[in-house]
């Protein structure tokens, strides 16, 4: 009934005032609709392009805020935007969102809700139509978005607008590569969001890359949080392959964001979900960084600070990444998503910088006291870690064992004596690893201490399960020869049938590590064999 009466507003019948009521009822009953009966599609069509008609002419700012909602509800449908997606509507959207390339300041604080509107409008069509997608890189919407950007810079009473500007960008840069690219290598993209970012933190800077600790400051409030989400999610579309640095000022620009970014994860926000979202999303980031710059993350202590110090060097946000780590390890799901990122981010971050690792590795691996227990029990980081290297997703295990190795400073025997041969055999295997050795990466050659505790039991640890096990009776010290010679063929043709059924595949090591069928492994010991014997 609302989408008749609807309709038969749009189309001048009831006046303005009675299109704003109409309007205003529709959209107070469908504000939270996001699936639509199919039988009133075109209806649905009908008044969008209504709508349209109506916000090209020059009408009430009340009036153009309540056509801009329900055009807004109606865009969740990508059914109905085939007439919202022309050149022109597209044109009428961004014209109400003051999207061009003029430098005027926004003065007039009672636009600024069809401004916010226009932008939501436009965040909806951009997700759901792959026209509007075309036609935003054909208008040169980025442009237009990076310039009112500048215009928010120094506004008050704007961060809605900053907000949905943002979420703009992001869906543009992550639905169009011509758009990310453009963003980054025409746009300066990088600084004007690096900017955006910052803005949305009240940061004092202190040094080249350092911002003033703010031990007792407040949380963030809901808008300021969302901003930052928002920049941090475009940032992260834009920076997508920036692996290398290429100058200096790239270096700079990079260094910059990493400083900010730490200062991020030292911010809380207004709820601990949010606080969460937000320094995933600082996570996500920082693993696009270079891992060169990440350096930033961690500056010389003074006397004054009371924070986190290890070796002279603050350390609170690499504590940060680390209780983060922890807290996604122990909700127990989603872990390709929502804990490979922070695990990559640290690997990286201890393969490139001693003073990091050396820090997590006190942390995660400190020295073995207690070895009565198997590495993959109990409560504590590494126990943790240690489950996940036999995971069932293959990506999950992959990055937990090489986060775990890299912090033994990828040498076998270290990793073997945190985690156990049976747990670490996937990651040596695919190394090529097995027969033992160290990772190809170069680290400092200082030494790992063991303790007391554990050289008195280490003679005594079983090297598989990697801690020490209660002596258990041996079943075959009972048997007569004949019984053993007995149960030694029957597990011998039990493994036969089993190979012949291809169940298994026996398989043997090469010199070099690697694994490979058992047939070859013995083809090429008998030709090592033939040729010792043949030079003697």
């Amino acid at each position: 009934m609302e989408l008749e009466t609807a309709l038969e507003a749009v189309r001048g019948r009831g006046g303005a005032e009675g299109l704003e009521r109409v309007l205003g009822r529709y959209n107070e009953k469908n504000r939270a609709t996001f699936k639509f009966d199919p039988a009133d599609e075109e209806k649905r069509k009908k008044l969008c392009e209504g709508i349209l008609n109506i916000l090209e002419k020059d009408i009430k700012t009340s009036y153009q805020v309540a056509c801009l909602e329900a055009l807004r509800i109606l865009s969740r449908d990508k059914k109905v935007l085939v007439p919202v997606t022309t050149k022109e509507n597209m044109q009428i959207l961004m014209r109400l969102a003051k999207l061009d390339m003029t430098e005027d300041s926004l003065e007039d604080v009672s636009n600024f809700p069809v401004i916010v509107e226009a932008l939501k409008c436009l965040c909806n069509i951009v997700f759901n139509s792959a026209i509007a997608q075309k036609l935003s890189l054909e208008l040169n919407l980025a442009a237009m978005l990076c310039n009112l950007l500048k215009k928010c810079k120094d506004q008050q009473f704007v961060d809605d607008i900053k907000c949905f500007d943002l979420r703009l960008l992001f869906l543009l840069s992550l639905l169009h590569t011509d758009i990310r690219s453009q963003l980054h290598h025409e746009l300066q993209g990088l600084q004007v969001l690096t900017q955006a970012l910052e803005s949305s933190f009240s940061i004092r800077w202190t040094d080249k890359y350092k911002a003033a600790e703010e031990h007792d400051g407040s949380p963030l409030s809901l808008q300021e949080t969302d901003c930052a989400i928002e920049a941090l999610k475009a940032l992260f579309n834009v920076t997508l392959d920036s692996w290398n640095v290429h100058s200096e000022n790239e270096s700079h620009q990079f260094r910059y964001m990493a400083a900010i970014l730490r200062h991020c994860l030292l911010t809380v926000g207004p709820t601990e979900d949010k606080t969460e979202e937000l320094h995933s999303n600082a996570i996500n980031l920082l693993s696009n960084i270079p891992v060169s710059c990440l350096d930033v993350l961690i500056s010389p202590s003074t006397q004054e600070e009371t924070v986190l110090k290890y070796n002279g060097m603050n350390m609170d946000a690499i504590q940060v990444l680390l209780d983060f780590m922890e807290k996604r390890i122990d909700k127990g799901s989603s872990y390709r998503e929502g804990l490979t990122p922070v695990l990559s981010l640290l690997t990286e971050c201890c393969r490139a910088h001693r003073n990091i690792r050396k820090f997590i590795k006190a942390q995660v691996l400190p020295p073995l006291r207690d070895v009565s227990n198997r590495p993959e029990v109990g409560t504590t980081v590494r126990n943790k870690l240690v489950r996940l290297m036999t995971h069932v997703d293959l990506g999950v295990k992959q990055i937990a064992a090489e986060f775990l190795f890299v912090l033994c400073k990828e040498r076998v025997d270290n990793l073997l004596k945190y985690t156990g041969y049976g747990n670490a055999a996937g990651l040596l295997a695919a190394r090529g690893l097995l027969a033992g050795g160290r990772g190809d990466h170069w680290y400092s050659d200082d030494e790992d201490t063991d303790t007391e505790e554990y050289k008195s039991a280490k003679p005594n640890i079983n090297l598989i399960t990697g801690h020490v096990e209660e002596p258990m009776p041996n079943p075959m010290d009972e048997m007569t020869e004949e019984q053993k010679e007995y149960e030694a063929m029957k597990l011998v043709n039990m493994f036969d049938k089993l190979s012949r059924d291809e169940v298994i595949k026996p398989m043997g090591v090469r010199p070099d590590g690697t694994m490979t069928p058992l047939e070859e492994t013995i083809c090429q010991y008998q030709t090592n064999e033939q040729d010792s014997s043949d030079s003697d």
